[in-house]
């Protein structure tokens, strides 16, 4: 087994189910912390969550790019780059609805950002999930 495909999917699938249960768990949870405890709350999570993810979104990233730029025999080449979308797609995600968000309920506080965490999740969920099943079809690939 190519060690870059079976990282890529251990760090892919291990990405999927903290998503998972960041949108079915935490954000939820998030959403009903009162407002005069929002602040703490963000202040917890970012670095907890940074601990949980850091690892995983690196080897995610280093082992998508690898495998886009030197597939193993038998990978189409489009579930390489499919994979690559779907980890842009994560990371945009990231950066430009949650990282704000979280940076809201830190910084500023109010009824709404816990809402809007659960809604706008919802596209780093579809993407993590999307980049694990490519992940399978490319391990199958290389059998």
């Amino acid at each position: 087994m190519n060690p870059v495909v079976v990282a890529n999917l251990a760090s892919a699938w291990m990405m999927t189910g903290v998503i998972w249960f960041v949108q079915v768990v935490h954000y939820p949870l998030l959403a009903v912390v009162p407002v005069e405890s929002a602040r703490t709350a963000a202040l917890e999570h970012q670095p907890r969550t940074a601990r949980v993810v850091g690892l995983p979104m690196a080897v995610e990233g280093v082992t998508t790019l690898w495998l886009m730029l030197d597939r193993p025999a038998g990978v189409d080449w489009w579930l390489a780059w499919a994979g690559g979308a779907c980890v842009a797609v994560a990371l945009l995600c990231t950066v430009f609805l949650s990282v704000p968000r979280h940076t809201r309920m830190a910084e500023r506080p109010d009824a709404a950002v816990g809402r809007e965490l659960v809604l706008t999740n919802w596209p780093r969920t579809v993407a993590w999930t999307a980049h694990g099943i490519v992940c399978v079809a490319i391990l199958l690939q290389t059998l």
